[in-house]
This record gives C-alpha cells, structure tokens and sequence, in this order.
C-alpha cells in the first residue's frame, strides 16, 4: 500500500502533513476528483449534498464517483440525511467497478445507510450478490455457498438506537484482503470475512443517490487511510 500513496498524491489528493497515509477526498469546497449528474450532486455548506425532488428524479441507482481505486484501506466519513427526513438511503461504494459510464452507475460492496431502521451499517452488493451482512451479524462467505453468520458484532437495535437522524453520524469502512468491517458511530455494525473469488479486493469508491421518493443526504470529512 505503500506505493499506492503517491499515486493517489499526483491525482490531485489531499495528503495531510501529519501522516502521509492520511489521504482527504474531499476538499470542502468543490467536487475535484469526484465525476456525477450535476443535477443531483453539488458541494453545499462545505458539504457533499446529492439531492433528488419530484421535478428532477433519479430513473436509477446513480452514484458520485471518485477517480482513483482502492484496495486495503480504512475510510473514516461523516453522513446526515437532510433535517425532518421521511425518506432516503444512501451507502459508500467501495472496491466497486463502473458498469454504466453515461449514467454514472457502479457494482459492488456498499455500506448502507438510510433514514429507516432496517439497513443502515449492513453489508450490501450493488448489482451483485445483494444483502451479504444484516446489521449486527460476523459473516463468512465461502466459495460457492450463501452468506453464513456465525455470530455478532453488536446488539442491532442498540446499533440503530445510536444513529441520529438529521445530524451528522461517523461511518468508518476497514477493507483488508477479504476481511470487511463496517462501523457507524463506532459500533460495529458488520463484520465479513468473503472467501470467494468474486470478492472484489480493488476499485472504486463512490456515493449512492438511491432512486425512489425524493431524498437529500450530506458527506463530509471523508479520510482514507492507507498503510
């Protein structure tokens, strides 16, 4: 991973002074190094904001996509789905590959958040595999069979219990190898273990706007971490 720093430097980044693994993707201010329909994402009160309305729906899953890959990594990010929310869901894609350029649609693990109390902190596979990790569940996935849990992480109400609508919650994803882990608020809400050979281990990260009622959901602070 080592290597992979000043790869990440040449694009465009922002590497801190304080640790050189420490990579910001997000300026605070505009959209560099992210691609998607200007309709739906903007940069608002030092924020991404990716929004939908009645007038201007999403046909589809469409995402922010940044342009350069990841492997192993750490991504620390803070969320909030806008203020009185009745509707919305959202994730971070990561190690995920664009299938639909035009249109700005990726495949791959996400991590999941939503205004409802079903899928926020669960491990999901856009396109793919669908719902490989419910929330509070340690997962192994083997070569040609289902998901199987084989314990938990956490309590998943409690999980949920410490969410906060409409205020800024903390996601943190830990990709190594095979090994996933996903954490809101510090509570780990999944912990996977895909030994399969579909388990992708390198590729993009990217926001999800889900279609459906309209919906408005803020990122900000997002750090990745490499070794």
């Amino acid at each position: 991973m080592k290597a992979f720093i000043p790869l990440l430097c040449l694009a465009g980044l922002f590497v801190t002074s304080a640790n050189a693994g420490e990579i910001h993707l997000f300026n605070g201010k505009d959209l560099t190094g992210w691609s998607g329909h200007p309709e739906f994402w903007s940069v608002q009160d030092g924020a991404i904001t990716g929004k939908t309305t009645k007038e201007t729906p999403t046909k589809g899953n469409t995402f922010l996509i940044h342009k350069d890959p990841v492997s192993d990594f750490e991504l620390h990010l803070k969320y909030r789905f806008a203020e009185g929310s009745t509707s919305g869901n959202s994730g971070v894609q990561y190690r995920s590959k664009v299938v639909d350029p035009a249109n700005f649609v990726v495949a791959g693990y996400q991590a999941d958040m939503e205004v409802g109390k079903t899928y926020s902190g669960i491990l999901y596979e856009e396109k793919g595999r669908g719902i490989l990790a419910k929330r509070g569940q340690k997962v192994v996935i083997k070569e040609g069979q289902k998901p199987e849990a084989i314990g938990e992480t956490d309590n998943s109400d409690e999980i949920q219990a410490s969410i906060k609508l409409g205020e800024w919650n903390d996601y943190a994803i830990v990709a190594k190898g095979g090994h996933l882990q996903h954490f809101i608020n510090g509570k780990l809400t999944v912990d996977v273990t895909d030994e399969t050979a579909v388990g992708a281990k390198t590729g993009v990260l990217a926001l999800q706007l889900h279609a459906g009622p309209p919906m408005q959901v803020h990122f900000k602070d997002i750090v990745l971490k490499t070794e």
